[in-house]
């Protein structure tokens, strides 16, 4: 919840306007497309919050892209997705993890830009009530509305804009726009908005735990296993 006794809130909408405001040459077309990327992300919210409530738990009777099993709330969150972007006129291509092929857009609503997004990743805990969340990245077609399907692929150098939405306890959205800023923001659902709340995020110069998937251990070569053991295990007198 918002501290109600501050005025001056820096919503999401307000930051990316201003961070546009640095660029004499924008033209608003990223402004507009990620106001509609954070639709998506609080309708996906709302339904996760619900979604026992709503029967959006268990499967679809779907595999995706990459033979997982969808869930009722996978189908819904992509559909969401999909409509909200596409609506926004911004985007010519759409890359779904729950989606076997390129989703194209109508050619009156196409625009300069492409994104890529897993609408709802780690959907298999929905059912434990786990944290879930979207990823997502854009980045600038070559050829703009005109664009081909061969001008998807791109290095990952190309992204302008990426970041995750998390759904728990609460819904933290993590953006950047590049130039070694991340930002975060909190959804506040008395007012609809997302705050910003962990301004020019930083990973500490050395932390006190680590995180792996040590299930795939034994399909590390031999540097891995080692720098892993040297963590696990350090030698006494190393601090």
């Amino acid at each position: 919840m918002t501290d109600h006794h501050k005025t001056n809130l820096m919503t999401l909408t307000r930051y990316v306007l201003e961070e546009q405001r640095q660029h004499p040459d924008a033209t608003g077309d990223l402004t507009i497309a990620m106001n509609s990327v954070q639709v998506g992300c609080k309708f996906v919210e709302a339904c996760v919050r619900k979604a026992r409530l709503i029967n959006l738990v268990g499967l679809a009777g779907n595999t995706n892209v990459q033979g997982e099993d969808q869930k009722k709330l996978d189908v819904l969150s992509n559909e969401m997705f999909v409509n909200a972007l596409k609506a926004s006129g911004k985007f010519s291509f759409m890359v779904s993890e729950e989606v076997d092929d390129i989703v194209v857009v109508p050619e009156e609503l196409r625009g300069k830009y492409c994104i890529t997004f897993d609408p709802l990743d780690g959907s298999s805990n929905i059912d434990a009530g786990v944290n879930v969340g979207t990823i997502f990245g854009i980045w600038r077609l070559p050829s703009g509305p005109r664009a081909t399907v061969d001008e998807i692929l791109v290095p990952g150098s190309e992204i302008i804009a990426g970041g995750y939405c998390m759904y728990g306890s609460s819904c933290n959205l993590v953006l950047t726009f590049g130039g070694a800023r991340v930002e975060g923001f909190t959804l506040d659902p008395a007012l609809g908005e997302f705050i910003l709340t962990h301004p020019d995020i930083r990973i500490p110069p050395r932390g006190k735990i680590y995180s792996v998937n040590e299930g795939n251990s034994l399909y590390w070569d031999d540097a891995t296993r080692a720098y892993f053991d040297s963590v696990k295990f350090p030698p006494p007198d190393s601090g």
